[in-house]
């Protein structure tokens, strides 16, 4: 897919905030470890939640939004998805 980026800085090690944690959470459920760019109440992410989470290699971007350029569309990366478990 044209403009996907893929690229994963962190190594997935670390200790996730609450706000992190129930992020990543999110994606467990969803097809392809999907991660919400709004939560339950219709408020945006934190973008720095976003970012750290995939500085720490728990995230990672997905593909581009064409309609919404400035919307960072993330998916679960294994580390994140055993993180979000608990294993």
């Amino acid at each position: 897919m044209p403009g996907m980026t893929n690229k994963v800085s962190g190594n997935g090690t670390g200790t996730p905030s609450k706000a992190q944690l129930r992020y990543l959470r999110c994606g467990l459920d969803q097809p392809g470890g999907k991660l919400p760019l709004f939560d339950d109440d219709g408020k945006a992410i934190n973008a720095r939640t976003i970012h750290s989470c995939i500085e720490r290699g728990w995230a990672e971007p997905w593909f581009d939004n064409p309609v919404k350029p400035d919307w960072l569309v993330c998916r679960l990366t294994e580390a994140g998805r055993t993180l979000a478990r608990g294993d």
